[in-house]
């Protein structure tokens, strides 16, 4: 039996002008699926030959073999590049001559072009290779003692919680999240984020945090502070009476950690503070 959408090994029953037709093993020559000359890598196999091919459908919906690798087999997840935007859904480039479409209701978030993004492949209903960004049921968690608090891992943002909570799969494999009080810049499905891991929770999700550890956070955002303060003529209106809005906003961290940049800026003499903002000594 054939598996649409994934590898096959296959036996070519017959030559035409324009490839070679496979064997589909019905006992109907009507079956036999097309390999295209321009599918074959390598030396053209012979009648009688097997060969392994991937099968999937061509635009006028026939099953079509291909001995290319694609990015992606049906069932899998992958993180697929979008090659376009349309009013019924986004095509995603998985290797082939023809795209994956993501339908809007498989889409649990606006798409851009040229991004990419981690979903589940699948064939639909029309026998059509199709894929979802509704991925979190497909991921795994860790195995026991797998990760530690403190480990740096790397992911791929798959979602936004209402609460602001993001959904990483790290690894493109493992459920993970950040909490909307471990950033302060604009993450988005599709970014890829790395951070230091907190815990890891009761249901084996990992939870991890982008932000660096406090010390090394405290002299970065010193520096940055600084810099702005040299190239705006040694004043800026914001000082440790700021609002946490404000603060997130310009300095995309929380006003605790700004409060101990600035403490730490005074601390050696490099800045000055009033009611209207922070001055460069």
């Amino acid at each position: 039996m054939i598996k649409f959408g994934d590898f096959n090994t296959l036996k070519v029953k017959r030559e035409a002008a324009f490839g070679l037709y496979l064997d589909k093993e019905t006992g109907n020559t009507s079956d036999d699926i097309l390999l295209p000359t321009g599918n074959i890598i390598g030396d053209k196999p012979a009648v009688g030959d097997e060969v392994s091919v991937f099968i999937y459908r061509d635009s006028k919906d026939r099953l079509i073999a291909t001995m290319k690798k694609p990015k992606v087999t049906v069932d899998n997840l992958a993180v697929l590049k979008v090659s376009q935007v349309t009013d019924f859904g986004a095509f995603l480039d998985f290797g082939l001559e023809r795209d994956i479409l993501v339908p809007n209701k498989e889409m649990k978030f606006k798409m851009i072009p040229e991004k990419e993004y981690l979903v589940f492949v699948y064939e639909d209903k029309t026998g059509r290779l199709a894929a979802s960004t509704e991925v979190g049921r497909y991921l795994e968690v860790p195995e026991e003692d797998q990760y530690n608090a403190g480990d740096i891992v790397t992911g791929i943002v798959y979602g936004l919680q209402t609460n602001g909570t993001l959904e990483v799969a790290v690894e493109e494999k493992y459920m993970a999240i950040i909490l909307r009080n471990e950033y302060f810049t604009d993450i988005q499905p599709g970014d890829r984020v790395t951070g230091t891991i907190k815990k890891i929770m009761e249901d084996g999700r990992i939870s991890f945090t982008p932000r660096k550890k406090m010390i090394e956070e405290k002299e970065e955002l010193s520096d940055t502070i600084l810099g702005y303060l040299k190239e705006n003529d040694g004043f800026m209106p914001y000082n440790d009476k700021s609002t946490p809005d404000e603060i997130k906003k310009k300095w995309n961290t929380s006003k605790n950690y700004f409060k101990i940049a600035l403490g730490n800026l005074m601390k050696k003499g490099l800045i000055r503070q009033d009611e209207r903002g922070t001055y460069l000594k």
